[in-house]
């Protein structure tokens, strides 16, 4: 299933959603063209988040910069469906989680959301050397937030060539039980369709919006708020 735009209205400009997209464009565009592919691949060695550098830094051993991955991994993308993917869903969901936090709250939702991703990750393959990169994990939690405040949303999907109108729910508690059962095979060492994917990190970013939305104040009514 592709969702192609939700029908939930704005009453505000989500700049921080469109700043997003286009640091994330910009990254990924920016790496790609500089840098050879041996190059880019070690670039993600550096940048994006490795289990075991986590697992070292937390045992005492110097790994430099490795807390900053947290952050930067959220800007690098493997491959250009890989980022269309994952701004597709940012611009469809983020939007009206920014028009109901307000942009400076919405800003630190996001990054919170993908730092714990990661290390919902980690938990589970700690022993791990293959680089987590990708804004997945953050624009899990904006999906997160989205269920929970707008469980009844319209969101217009394109599911074997036919157009569907699918209330939030189904659509995106379709989408976390894909990745929670994919996250629990994976953690059994059985074979998945996605290959490489950090499920648990979508996964566990999910569950952290669920959560840290209403902390952030989610669930508070703007002046403007007709929902």
């Amino acid at each position: 299933m592709v969702p192609l735009k939700d029908e939930n209205p704005v009453y505000g400009t989500p700049y921080i959603t469109y700043l997003l997209i286009v640091l994330n464009v910009v990254a990924f565009f920016f790496c790609r063209t500089t840098l050879s592919l041996n190059e880019y691949q070690a670039f993600v060695e550096v940048w994006g988040v490795v289990p075991t550098h986590i697992t070292a830094s937390l045992n005492g051993q110097t790994t430099e910069a490795v807390w900053l991955t947290l952050f930067s991994f959220q800007f690098l993308h493997g491959n250009v469906f890989h980022l269309g993917g994952n701004m597709l869903y940012l611009w469809i969901f983020g939007n009206n989680i920014e028009d109901k936090l307000g942009a400076p709250k919405y800003l630190m939702f996001y990054l919170l959301c993908g730092v714990l991703s990661a290390l919902s990750q980690w938990v589970f393959f700690q022993s791990s050397d293959i680089p987590i990169i990708g804004a997945s994990g953050a624009i899990a939690g904006i999906m997160g937030a989205y269920i929970l405040r707008f469980p009844n949303a319209r969101i217009l999907t394109f599911f074997l060539f036919t157009v569907f109108r699918i209330p939030a729910f189904i659509f995106l508690g379709f989408w976390f039980a894909q990745q929670a059962f994919a996250s629990i095979i994976s953690t059994l060492g059985m074979p998945t369709t996605g290959g490489g994917v950090a499920y648990w990190a979508h996964a566990g970013g999910f569950v952290f919006g669920l959560l840290l939305g209403p902390v952030f104040g989610l669930m508070q009514d703007s002046p403007h708020s007709r929902h």
